[in-house]
Parts: C-alpha cells; sequence; structure tokens
C-alpha cells in the first residue's frame, strides 16, 4: 500500500508540475468579434450585406439610425411599423435582449443575455452601412 501511495504521490506532483509550466506559457483566447457573433448567431435569419437577400428576417446593412419595419420588400407585422423605434445602440440592445418586451408580437425567437456578446454584434452592425 505504502508503494501505491508513493507512487500516486510522485505522480500528482508531475501532474501539478505540468499544469503550473503550461499555465505560464498559456496564450488567451481572443473572443470572438461582431463579424464571427454575427454570422455564428445571427446569420441563420439576417444577412448585413449592401443589396443582400431578405431571408426570414431583414437585411440588416445600414441598420443603425433605420426606422423599424422600414426595409422595402420585407413583410413585416404592424407593430413593427407602428412602434416609431429608430434602431440605434439602446434600441438594439434592449430588442436583442428581449425582442417581445420591445416590439409586442415580434416574432424573432433569438434573444441574447450576454452583453458582451450584444456590445459585439451592434458595433459591427454600426460599422455596416
Amino acid at each position: 500500500m505504502r508503494c501505491v501511495t508513493a507512487a500516486l504521490s510522485a505522480l500528482m506532483s508531475v501532474v501539478c508540475a505540468g499544469n503550473q509550466a503550461a499555465a505560464q506559457f498559456s496564450v488567451p483566447v481572443a473572443a470572438p468579434d461582431g463579424a464571427i457573433l454575427f454570422a455564428r448567431q445571427c446569420g441563420t435569419c439576417h444577412v448585413a450585406a449592401a443589396g443582400g437577400e431578405t431571408r426570414q428576417g431583414p437585411n440588416l446593412w445600414g441598420v443603425v439610425g433605420r426606422r423599424a419595419g422600414s426595409v422595402a420588400g420585407f413583410k413585416y407585422g404592424g407593430a413593427f411599423a407602428a412602434s416609431g423605434i429608430v434602431w440605434n445602440e439602446t434600441t438594439l440592445d434592449a430588442y436583442l435582449t428581449n425582442p417581445q418586451a420591445v416590439v409586442a408580437g415580434s416574432v424573432m425567437a433569438y434573444r441574447q443575455a450576454n452583453p458582451d456578446i450584444r456590445a459585439r454584434i451592434i458595433a459591427w452592425l454600426k460599422d455596416q452601412h
């Protein structure tokens, strides 16, 4: 039993030393940028490209500063056009947090609870114009 205990103790020393060495040389992983997050989380339903296609959701090219419910050719529910919302960082943040609370009857199922992810997506959308 003493041999097994000694062997386990020696093994744990090696493992712990290896973990400390690895921690000293680890490279931090950068968080995905807004373009990657948009593609992964929004890209199934939306594009953000000049002249881009309409999918389940409207093209988000130039969304910042645009009145809600105003993309030609996209069929919105009546609540969007009547909302009076102009998309900016604050309104987009609220909408991405809980779409139905911002525009009653919104069919967008996506919700993003993480404020950092929302901020990265919104910052990227601001550059798409």
